[in-house]
């Protein structure tokens, strides 16, 4: 496929795209995540974690000028909706009430991770535009029901927003650091109003008086034995819900050896003995001679969590005060939490809305879903008014 200005190639494996190019590309996007590195979407798929066998069949467009990258994106044809977080059970059921096939689908999405950031990546707003036309030709050619772009930047909206997609909102909630930064953590406890400042040192009360005690380890530092226990305690959290887990152990040991830098580990311990972790990915793009991320690109992200032992409280010591702790103290600029959880708030941790995009090839399946999402647009915006008269931030007089 092609154009005047690009050649387009779509390749079935991440081993066919250049790697150095794909990241290089990444990093100068606005918002820039671990999570779409060129390692990091290789090793789902090299492990066994996101493949066509788990129902993730990726392709990786590439716009090519010359010998330039100038724009990529991956693409994965799904038989189902799992590992998304943006739900669309409904779209498919109505489908299939009318006799028409919904899946295969495509989604320009990061498997099981959803964390806002760029998906099209673009040298400029031409290219960007290209590889979204591409992406629906495409499409429109291997007679896909629909695409699906999930928790895009807002360049990759205005992206598809040019080519007719319909946008849809969801709530996440983050942290976000004062512009100065706090000081330490009771600083920040500080900001918030006496309610929930309370709340979080009753909470944070009852995980020590239990006896336990957390230590922490980044990147190279966190030893074999730390990953394989992490491993362990989220493996059981999926098994405590009925489910396997997504990501495999090979994932993993992927992480600890092609991108370390990434990832923090907080590993709660009693009596001299592990019970539980959490995992948290951290910076986006470049990093200073020091080894530390620039101050632009310090974000963390609250990823996986799991106990061997019920304490109470716990869960909120490991995936949130440790982290906002750790973030505070290293000049960490936001915590994401991950998706949906209104009980987050009770942390600091604010409503964010979040954006996808979204092409049905049948048009009166895309005029009903665009009414759909206009009603849904308007609920979204009624209750983030709603959570902003929640905040638990003081008042200003």
């Amino acid at each position: 496929m092609g154009n005047a200005d690009y050649v387009i190639r779509v390749s079935e494996a991440p081993s066919a795209v250049n790697a150095s190019a794909w990241d290089a590309l990444l990093f100068s996007q606005s918002h820039p995540t671990p999570f779409m590195r060129h390692a990091y979407l290789a090793a789902l798929h090299d492990s066994g974690s996101a493949t066509p066998a788990t129902g993730w069949r990726p392709h990786f467009f590439t716009l090519h000028q010359g010998a330039e990258l100038a724009g990529a994106c991956v693409v994965y044809l799904k038989d189902h909706s799992y590992g998304e977080y943006v739900f669309d059970w409904a779209w498919a059921s109505a489908y299939e009430q009318h006799g028409l096939p919904y899946y295969p689908k495509a989604v320009i999405a990061v498997p099981f991770t959803p964390v806002p950031g760029s998906r099209l990546l673009a040298k400029d707003a031409h290219a960007r535009a290209a590889l979204t036309q591409a992406v629906q030709r495409w499409c429109a050619e291997q007679h896909i029901s629909s695409a699906h772009m999930l928790f895009g930047a807002e360049a990759d909206l205005q992206a598809t927003d040019s080519a007719h997609w319909m946008q849809r909102h969801t709530v996440q909630f983050h942290w976000h650091n004062r512009a100065e930064g706090y000081a330490d953590f009771d600083d920040f406890l500080a900001s918030l109003n006496q309610e929930k400042r309370k709340k979080i040192k009753q909470e944070r009360r009852k995980v020590t008086e239990a006896g336990v005690q957390f230590r922490h380890s980044r990147g190279a530092e966190i030893s074999p034995e730390d990953w394989a226990f992490f491993y362990r305690c989220y493996a059981n959290t999926y098994r405590e819900h009925g489910n396997p887990p997504y990501l495999t152990p090979d994932f993993f040991q992927r992480m600890a050896t092609q991108l370390p830098e990434h990832w923090l580990l907080f590993v709660a311990e009693r009596d001299g003995q592990p019970i539980a972790s959490s995992l948290i990915a951290i910076g986006a793009a470049s990093m200073s001679a020091d080894g530390t991320f620039e101050p632009q690109h310090r974000v963390a992200y609250g990823r996986y969590w799991g106990a061997m032992e019920q304490v109470d409280c716990l869960h909120f010591e490991a995936c949130y005060y440790q982290p906002l702790a750790w973030c505070i103290a290293n000049g960490y600029r936001r915590f994401e939490g991950g998706a949906q959880g209104e009980h987050k708030m009770a942390r600091a941790l604010l409503p964010t809305r979040t954006s996808s995009a979204h092409w049905l090839q049948h048009p009166a399946f895309a005029d009903a879903v665009q009414r759909f999402l206009e009603r849904e647009g308007d609920g979204i915006a009624q209750y983030l008014e709603h959570l902003e008269h929640r905040s638990p931030l003081k008042q200003s007089p």
